[in-house]
């Protein structure tokens, strides 16, 4: 009870992935406001005619783009206090959606459920912290919005003494599926090979739960995105730390069917124009992203 107590946001952002999305990417959905409306304190948008014309039939017919997500991922996506999808990406795609005429409906999922999801037409797109990389842009197109490095906590003070080259032997939380999954498997490999103790790897399917393993030390550390580890740090008053800098910094990527021809050049489009006309700032802003992760040019499948 400490623990929830400690992590609000958290704790219940962890349980209603628990209650309703369960093993299987299947979960709750919650819609943003629809096009003329906002969702949070960001200014609504008006409908861009000319970008809203390359979007496909099929996409436009509902007035609506199904988003997927893992909403466990805060400050990017994750459910508030009143049980609403809320955080940087769903306002990004929100204002992204009434560029293009469109209502954002956002579906909750697993995050390695996410990219099937959009093959399966489960998902119309996927605006979820995924990181640009070769290997993910064999399934889908991605569209870049953003930059984002790994970080290590660790609980205030770093009594182990830890850094991202000293974990051999120690016990790591991570989210399943995320980029930090095979940063933690090279490093374990690392260790064995020298003849140290392999890193004991733990694996969340939700990231609230990796952050909760570590405020009730059941681990010694956990790797996840940078703006999710700052966030982690507020939310707990500072029960947790952050050791050394972020480090492979990449581009985040909202995700699109392949080969999604002028539906990528039309989100691509949208989200350049949230860039100049400021709105793209503003929500960084809202949610204390640091400028430095700002991308000033959206690009469609940039170089990993």
């Amino acid at each position: 009870m400490k623990a929830l107590a400690l992590l609000p946001a958290f704790a219940l952002a962890g349980l209603t992935m628990a209650c309703g999305a369960g093993g299987n990417g299947a979960g709750g959905v919650a819609s943003s406001a629809a096009p003329g409306g906002s969702s949070g304190d960001t200014a609504a948008q008006a409908k861009d005619e000319k970008l809203a014309a390359q979007l496909p039939a099929a996409v436009k017919a509902d007035g609506k783009i199904v988003v997927g997500q893992d909403q466990t991922y805060p400050p990017n996506e994750f459910k508030d206090a009143g049980d609403k999808v809320t955080g940087f990406d769903v306002d990004l795609g929100t204002a992204l959606a009434q560029v293009l005429g469109l209502k954002a409906e956002f579906q909750n999922s697993t995050f390695d459920g996410v990219i099937p999801g959009i093959a399966a037409q489960k998902y119309e797109m996927g605006i979820s912290s995924f990181t640009i990389n070769a290997d993910r842009m064999k399934s889908v197109d991605m569209i870049s919005y953003y930059r984002a490095g790994t970080s290590l906590a660790v609980l205030k003070g770093n009594p182990e003494g830890l850094s991202v080259d000293k974990l051999c032997g120690k016990n790591v939380a991570v989210q399943q599926g995320t980029t930090q999954v095979e940063d933690l498997q090279k490093r374990t490999k690392a260790c064995t090979d020298a003849g140290k103790p392999a890193i004991n790897v733990t694996t969340f399917e939700a990231q609230t739960d990796a952050n909760l393993a570590l405020t009730a030390k059941r681990v010694q550390a956990e790797l996840a995105d940078s703006p999710v580890i700052d966030y982690a740090v507020q939310q707990t008053n500072e029960q947790l730390e952050v050791v050394g800098a972020p480090y492979d910094t990449a581009p985040y990527g909202i995700l699109l069917p392949k080969n999604s021809g002028d539906y990528g050049k039309a989100v691509q489009g949208a989200v350049q124009k949230l860039i100049d006309n400021g709105t793209y700032k503003k929500i960084l802003e809202k949610w204390g992203l640091s400028g430095s992760g700002a991308v000033t040019t959206s690009e469609i499948n940039p170089a990993p």
